[in-house]
């Protein structure tokens, strides 16, 4: 049973959202600031950087950003920007999140898989170094993490599974 029970009416409550436009090159989220909003994805494409390396591009509808900073009160972690002319619901993340039960879940939803997709990478590179295997494999493993940590967990199309955005 999904957590949400209506996700057409979840969907319509980011439709009521403002929506921003980036164009490609546009920076939507910097590294080190603190804007307070969630971004998430309605179409486009975009690029997370951290720490001057990309570690993910991601164009999946319905990818948030910004929810780390809001969580975890500090600033973002990384870079987002537009690879090619991208849209996004924008929502102030202390009224949405607390306001709005279906979109607290729908990011609880986001980080849960992410955290179990990870775990799953984390068993599978400690069975890598155990069994001696070259340093390549594990390379690609944590390669593979990182696209996992990212904000759209990797573009997997199940990862939005219960909630579809369009």
């Amino acid at each position: 049973m999904a957590l949400i029970p209506d996700p057409e009416a979840f969907k319509q409550s980011f439709a009521a959202l403002p929506i921003a436009v980036y164009e490609p090159g546009e920076t939507v989220l910097e590294a080190g600031s603190t804007t307070g909003q969630l971004f998430i994805l309605r179409n486009g494409a975009v690029e997370v950087i951290r720490d001057g390396l990309q570690i993910a591009t991601v164009s999946e509808p319905g990818a948030v950003f910004g929810e780390l900073s809001v969580i975890l009160d500090k600033p973002h972690t990384a870079d987002v920007r537009a690879l090619k002319r991208s849209e996004f619901h924008v929502a102030q993340a202390s009224s949405l999140l607390t306001d709005n039960v279906a979109a607290l879940l729908y990011v609880s939803a986001v980080l849960a898989r992410r955290l179990d997709a990870a775990n799953e990478v984390i068993v599978e590179i400690k069975g890598e170094l155990e069994s001696g295997k070259r340093p390549g494999a594990i390379s690609k493993a944590l390669d593979k993490l990182a696209e996992l940590l990212s904000p759209a967990g990797g573009n997997n199309p199940d990862f939005y599974y219960y909630y579809p955005m369009y």
